[in-house]
């Protein structure tokens, strides 16, 4: 058997058409088609060239085109700031700053000075720098050093320093030169030396002595000589020279001292309001500690402001005296101050006059006590002046300190005994903690808020929220969603409760709108699950059984709570839309089967009401659900006059849930509001309690009807949508024997409906037969031959012709396609290939280096043995 012929692999291929490429231009290989004529507008196929030119052209082209945009795919030109927190809005640009340079530091260090010193940084030895050290500029600290510091005499030097040979030569000659006198031994110097140092030492010290003696006895002098540069008159005399000041200067003066505006303290944010709230609360928390220890709780002692005796105590300030005032002085009208002794001598006539127009003012008391106050400064002033030590104002200062820390030094308190530091632990255990923890769970919330009163569970979750504020740490945010969810599921847990405590409920919902508010997305995906679960429950069950119970009293509080917490007028919204069409659902396919499921369906009509009393939205499953309500109370239902939709029948075993058993009820009954219990468990043992339930629903349902009556009478069908509730009332209801208040409020619906006016007819079938459309006699085609169809239009031709030419493109357009997608394959093999080439070469390289330096180690391996 032969040998199989072998599959030629796409890279031969490849070669084959680099090769078939490279044809050499040669006259006996070019390819002539000849064509017989031209047609004007049709592509010529006889082109003029060697065998795969064509196909090279074609490469070629797809090269320029195909392969440039395989290159630059995932490629753009546009240039990206990839600095460090560019698009990070949290950042402050100082921050981001910061941190570019820290990078830019920290990227420099690793990469250039691995193996460096710093040369901006300092080396230090014991704190003291090397440089300074290598320049030995050490100061001598001695007691006895001379006025020019730092620096030695030549004698010290030298008999320190030099050795003391070169002096002790030099004292010798001089010595011998002056008298022949013994020459002095080395102890000697140096005592002479430290006797010297001594005596100048003692020369300073008189210096300094006799200067501080001058100055005191400068500024005493100075003192008497003050006390007699100021001239001061007796008060009696002052009085009595002083002329009386006209209204004018007055005013002018009191404008000049009025009290200005003050700033008002600057505007907190949430979180500077947030962390005063957490402090305060630590605090009081820590005071409560402190008490259930029987620790005493000391208030600080309050700082004392000193007030001079001149104060008004009116917050006026004046911290220069620069503004220029208006005085009146010898007969002549001055504006400003004047210089040296005048000006001195005109503060002290302002300051006079003024405590005059404020004495004017002020009572005859305070005039005296200011009088006897100034009188006593005065006589003061005079002693400390005769007296001749000069330390009088150093002894005042002393005194006034004495007195401020006598009274800022708090008051010895009264100690507590046992009895009443009992009573004090006592108390504190029973107050509730200032400071709470955010729960973790759902059953850490019920044990937090278990055995406490509403008003006390309300404390606990608003002190909560302050303690575990979002700014106050990273994860309180999340803590506080959770604490969203676990109130909601707590408010579930509190309605489904025999009896239910509404009251409680009543007091968190401020909280939980408070946390709505600073968490509306998750407050809305939280509320999105409720209803969501609820919906699907209740669809569940009427693909079951076909119809569904009504909802019980927790989804009747939740569908309340979504009315508190998110808008209801809003076209579509994430929430309320929702809520209102699962009342909607409910409304339309709970049947009414007991009384009780007829008091839930009228909450179902109040919340419906609510939730569209401001968009006036018309929602006709509320005015089918009142109008079956009113068809319970009626007794004869032989001719009604309207018709009744589901989930009410117009006869049957439950369309007499509202037909009272005896008339005398009406008689006692009042009217009252439905209480929401009654949508959890309804116990009525005899008929009056019957009837007065049965009466307590007509009354609620006629107010909502009324309020109805009020919402949609702008309506253009208005009074075709209340025809059936007018009927009923009119002709039904007003036979029978109700109680007053509701007969008076079944008349104001009827004269409500009655009064509006028909603003546009109701909607009807036309009467007239309709007109029948135009019939046709059909056109029949003989078809002579079979198979392609040649005798037609000219619209049909040209309809064959736009066939034809789309097929013909359409294969054209394939063909191209599959030949790109075969030229793009070429290009991502030679990619390949050539990756693999050039890894080959590399790892060739490396195993060839491997190889010789493995050689190089066993020859020198063998060299050493």
């Amino acid at each position: 058997m032969g040998k199989a012929p072998k599959k030629r692999s796409l890279a031969d291929k490849v070669r084959k058409t680099k090769t078939s490429s490279e044809i050499k231009n040669n006259p006996f290989e070019v390819k002539i088609n000849r064509k017989k004529f031209d047609v004007l507008g049709r592509k010529s196929k006889h082109d003029v060239g060697l065998p795969g030119v064509s196909r090279s052209k074609a490469v070629n082209k797809r090269k320029e085109t195909l392969l440039k945009e395989y290159k630059q795919k995932n490629r753009c030109s546009k240039f990206i700031d990839r600095r460090f927190g560019e698009y990070d809005t949290k950042m402050a640009p100082e921050d981001k700053i910061l941190q570019r340079f820290t990078m830019e530091r920290q990227r420099v260090h690793e990469k250039k000075d691995v193996y460096n010193l710093n040369e901006e940084e300092e080396l230090t030895h014991y704190g003291q720098s090397l440089a300074e050290m290598e320049k030995f500029n050490d100061v001598v600290n001695s007691d006895d050093e001379s006025e020019e510091k730092g620096l030695l005499s030549a004698e010290l030097t030298a008999s320190h320093f030099g050795g003391g040979g070169g002096l002790l030569r030099k004292k010798a000659l001089g010595e011998e030169e002056e008298g022949g006198q013994r020459a002095k031994s080395r102890q000697e110097l140096i005592e002479e030396l430290i006797q010297k140092s001594k005596q100048e030492k003692r020369e300073r010290q008189v210096q300094r002595e006799e200067a501080q003696e001058l100055t005191e006895k400068l500024d005493q002098d100075w003192k008497n000589i003050q006390s007699l540069m100021v001239k001061k008159t007796p008060k009696a005399d002052k009085q009595e020279e002083k002329p009386k000041l006209e209204e004018y200067d007055m005013m002018v003066r009191e404008l000049g001292f009025e009290m200005k505006a003050q700033p008002s303290e600057k505007m907190k944010t949430p979180e500077e309001l947030a962390k005063e709230e957490r402090e305060k609360l630590q605090k009081l928390e820590a005071d409560r500690l402190r008490r259930m220890m029987g620790e005493e709780v000391v208030e600080g002692a309050q700082s004392q402001i000193h007030f001079s005796a001149d104060d008004l105590n009116d917050g006026f300030i004046l911290d220069k005296h620069d503004k220029k005032t208006l005085a009146y002085q010898d007969g002549k009208w001055n504006m400003g101050e004047e210089e040296g002794e005048e000006e001195d001598e005109a503060e002290d006539e302002d300051e006079e006059g003024e405590g005059e127009s404020s004495e004017e003012q002020e009572s005859d008391g305070e005039e005296d006590e200011v009088e006897e106050e100034e009188e006593e400064e005065e006589e003061e002033e005079e002693e400390g002046s005769g007296e001749d030590d000069g330390h009088s104002d150093l002894e005042s200062e002393q005194e006034s300190e004495n007195e401020e820390e006598e009274e800022a030094s708090p008051k010895p308190k009264k100690t507590l005994s046992k009895e009443e530091v009992k009573a004090q632990q006592e108390a504190a255990k029973a107050e509730l903690p200032y400071t709470f923890a955010a729960p973790e769970s759902y059953n850490d919330l019920k044990d937090m808020l278990h055995g406490h009163t509403s008003d006390n569970q309300r404390l606990i979750v608003a002190r909560t929220q302050k303690s575990n504020h979002p700014s106050l740490a990273v994860g309180n945010k999340l803590k506080l969603q959770k604490l969203f969810g676990f109130l909601l599921e707590y408010i579930g847990e509190l309605a489904t409760r025999s009896p239910p405590e509404l009251s409680t409920i009543d007091k968190l919902i401020p909280e939980v709108y408070a946390l709505c508010q600073m968490f509306p997305d998750a407050a809305c995906k939280a509320m999105q699950s409720i209803l969501g679960d609820a919906a699907h429950s209740m669809e569940e069950t009427l693909e079951v059984k076909g119809h569904a119970a009504f909802p019980t009293l927790d989804m009747l509080i939740y569908l309340k709570v979504t009315a508190l917490l998110f808008p209801t007028s809003d076209f579509r919204h994430p929430v309320t839309t929702p809520a209102l069409l699962f009342i909607s659902q409910a409304l339309t396919k709970c049947p009414v089967r007991s009384l009780q499921d007829l008091t839930s369906g009228l909450v179902l009509c109040s919340l419906g009401v609510e939730y569209v009393s401001f968009s006036k939205r018309f929602l006709p499953e509320l005015i089918n659900f009142l109008v079956g309500t009113l068809h319970l109370a009626v007794q004869d239902k032989a001719s009604l006059g309207y018709i009744v939709v589901p989930p009410f029948r117009a006869s049957g075993k439950y369309s007499d849930l509202l037909v009272l058993s005896s008339s005398e009820s009406c008689r006692s009954w009042s009217k009252k509001s439905l209480p929401l219990s009654a949508t959890q468990q309804l116990d009525l043992e005899n008929d009056p309690d019957r009837d007065t339930h049965r009466l307590t629903c007509l009354s609620t349902c006629l107010d909502l009807v009324k309020r109805c009556c009020l919402l949609y009478k702008d309506l253009p069908s208005f009074t075709h949508i209340f025809k059936p509730i007018r009927t009923l009332l009119s002709k039904h209801l007003s036979t029978q024997i109700l109680p007053e208040p509701l007969q008076e409020l079944s008349s104001e619906i009827v004269e409500a409906i009655s009064s509006t006016p028909v603003t546009q007819s109701a909607l009807v079938f036309d009467k007239r037969k309709p007109i029948p459309l135009k019939l046709l006699t059909p056109k029949i085609v003989e078809v002579l031959d079979y198979g392609k169809k040649r005798g037609s239009t000219r619209e049909e031709r040209e309809k064959e012709r736009l066939k034809h030419k789309y097929k013909r493109e359409f294969k054209g357009a394939l063909r191209e396609i599959r030949k790109d997608s075969r030229f793009l394959a070429r290009e991502k093999l030679n990619e390949v290939m050539n990756r693999d080439a050039e890894r080959k070469r590399k790892v060739k390289e490396l195993m060839g280096s491997l190889a010789t330096q493995e050689g190089e180690w066993k020859s020198l391996k063998r060299k050493k043995k």
